[in-house]
């Protein structure tokens, strides 16, 4: 993942919060504020947290020269949640998408749950996909607290695929820190929802060796909803450990759903299964759905490439 500075560098509520988008810095102004800042930051002092002094640092932002803009941003992640209102609203109004883009990836540096909205606003509504994946970026930072907004994203059936594969991205990342607030995610009313958290707990299970996790894939496999069924065999081709999946996975290969069936011999295909090919032969000469009947067979030759 790219550094905060390589973002800004490659980039080409205060009171009356409104007046930050009417502020215009000219090059030497902008250059004599970045000096001044610079000298702040060196002696150790922390930047004004003025109102005024806060609107013309996201004003900065807009800045032409990358070098400028990650001066100001780092100065804003100094100031802290002070800076946060004025960051939010350059996120949500400011015309300049320059301007969107550093707001969000400094609200990075200060991790304010209190941006969460704004953020999950950013992803949802901004049309341009820097402005998503930052926003993204700093709700993973916050952690825990934003869950609950990435998974409302994965369940929203009007979420773009872009959405979708950001809010993803991003679950993956906050479940590592997040655990216990994956797992209850997983065990949600909600069929969406659990499908959205079985995909994200790789991480605890293979990187934590999280058993209560384990435990949920093994009764997601069971779910009464498909969807859950099918991402639960999915992440167990994910995990690399053909031995502890393929009984899982080989009852999958009858599954009444179509999808599961598919998902179940991919997996097995890429967890290298060979011990399941007999069972893959059998089945694929009564599958009567010709899609799943061509995944049946596509994971045969792959499991057994010289028969």
């Amino acid at each position: 993942m790219a550094s905060l500075g390589d973002l800004l560098m490659s980039e080409t509520l205060p009171t009356q919060p409104a007046e930050q988008d009417q502020i215009q810095l000219s090059e030497e102004e902008a250059s004599e504020l970045v000096k001044e800042l610079t000298h702040q930051l060196h002696a150790g002092d922390l930047p004004k947290a003025d109102a005024e002094q806060i609107q013309k640092m996201v004003a900065g932002l807009g800045d032409k020269r990358g070098l400028m803009r990650l001066k100001f941003a780092e100065s804003l992640g100094q100031v802290g949640r002070s800076a946060v209102p004025a960051l939010c609203h350059a996120l949500r109004h400011h015309h300049n998408v320059t301007v969107r883009r550093a707001a969000a990836k400094t609200l990075t540096l200060i991790a304010d749950p209190s941006a969460l909205d704004d953020l999950l606003h950013a992803l949802l509504t901004d049309a341009d996909p820097v402005v998503q994946g930052s926003a993204v970026g700093a709700m993973v930072v916050i952690g825990a607290e934003a869950v609950d907004g990435l998974l409302n994203v994965l369940s929203n059936p009007e979420s773009t695929q872009m959405q979708l594969g950001m809010a993803s991205w991003g679950l993956s990342f906050v479940g590592a820190r997040a655990p216990e607030r994956l797992r209850e995610a997983a065990s949600s009313s909600n069929a969406e929802i659990r499908t959205a958290a079985i995909a994200a707990l790789g991480d605890q299970i293979q990187a934590l060796g999280d058993d209560n996790a384990r435990e949920l894939l093994i009764g997601a496999l069971n779910d009464d909803a498909a969807d859950v069924r099918a991402e639960a065999s999915t992440l167990l081709g994910k995990l690399h450990d053909a031995t502890w999946a393929e009984p899982l996975l080989s009852p999958k290969l009858s599954d009444p759903v179509a999808q599961v069936r598919k998902n179940a011999a991919l997996a097995l295909m890429k967890l290298e299964a060979v011990g399941a090919t007999p069972l893959l032969q059998q089945l694929a000469e009564s599958e009567s759905d010709p899609g799943v009947q061509a995944v049946f067979r596509l994971a045969i030759n792959q499991l057994n490439p010289d028969d």
